[in-house]
């Protein structure tokens, strides 16, 4: 029996300006991510709050920033993330949030680090993932590995099924949502 989370409301996209259609999870499903294997079903990774969202932007930035010669702030502003609005309907989740859920679920209660304070593997969380997808689960409740995270930052792994589509509510500039870099 696995523990289930409830999650609702308003939640954050944060979206490369290049993308197609930033609500699309076949990128995870060709690669993987956090709690999907690679080729297995799409994922689209919200955040539950605007601080984890920063946190996210400032991680994907500095990744695909790694060994250039200029940093986020050379960027023209088109170039910079936008964040994307979205309001979900009530779904049940794999619950990685509550300190019930998560070591009901398998994982240690100092998730997302273990005990050296290692963030803990994609490897370890996609076996999880997948049990949730199994079970007919909405997606992965979590709280936020991103380095810089608020310490109660959520995260959500919304498992891209037919029976809901997931639609924007509106989408803004990194200027208009970020504000100034902090890093």
């Amino acid at each position: 029996m696995m523990d289930v989370y409830a999650r609702n409301g308003e939640h954050y996209r944060v979206a490369d300006p290049a993308w197609s259609d930033p609500l699309d999870g076949s990128y995870s499903k060709r690669f993987g991510g956090r709690w999907n294997p690679p080729g297995s079903f799409s994922v689209v990774y919200l955040n539950a709050d605007l601080g984890t969202a920063r946190a996210n932007a400032r991680h994907f930035l500095t990744e695909k920033l790694r060994g250039q010669p200029f940093s986020a702030e050379d960027l023209e502003p088109t170039e910079l993330p936008v964040l994307i609005t979205l309001d979900l309907p009530e779904r049940r989740h794999f619950d990685v949030v509550t300190p019930r859920g998560i070591i009901g679920n398998g994982l240690p209660g100092t998730y997302p680090v273990d005990g050296k304070e290692q963030t803990i593997p994609w490897a370890v969380c996609q076996p999880k993932g997948q049990s949730a997808w199994n079970a007919g689960l909405a997606g992965v409740a979590c709280r936020s590995a991103a380095p810089h995270a608020p310490s109660d930052g959520e995260e959500l792994a919304w498992f891209d099924r037919p029976d809901v589509e997931l639609e924007a509510k509106n989408s803004q500039s990194f200027d208009d949502w970020y504000g100034a870099f902090d890093w």
